[in-house]
């Protein structure tokens, strides 16, 4: 469910570390309810400070993401947004996957389509400081 963060993104750990456990929850990999890993363990397993983690799990607490119950651990919302962009999120997957089926034919490793999906996202690519 979450990866280990990749420092060389330039994007702060904690918020690829929210951002995996929002796209957990909208694809449906983790239900209102659900528990997830505690603080500690976590961070172990992820090779990242503990503190790193609290701060993720803080914030994800503050947008109503999760709720941090002292002592119990942190939950997954009752109020977490779900059904509507796991339908999108699945909608989606079938372009993903015929895009990169195309850019493996041409000779691309898996390594460099994940670098270009990434770069990207990130706006790297885009010619004359334009957004998506």
């Amino acid at each position: 469910m979450i990866v280990k963060p990749n420092p060389a993104l330039g994007v702060p750990i904690y918020l690829q570390l929210m951002e995996q456990v929002k796209h957990a929850i909208e694809t449906g990999a983790l239900r209102p309810g659900e528990q997830l890993p505690g603080i500690r363990p976590l961070a172990e397993e992820l090779v990242m400070n503990s503190n790193t983690v609290a701060k993720a799990y803080r914030e994800l607490e503050r947008e109503g993401v999760l709720e941090l119950r002292h002592g119990a651990g942190a939950f997954v919302s009752g109020n977490a947004r779900q059904p509507k962009v796991a339908d999108k999120f699945r909608g989606a997957q079938p372009l993903v996957a015929s895009t990169i089926e195309k850019l493996r034919a041409s000779g691309l490793s898996d390594e460099e389509i994940r670098r270009s999906f990434e770069a990207e996202l990130a706006g790297v690519t885009k010619v004359g400081g334009q957004g998506g």
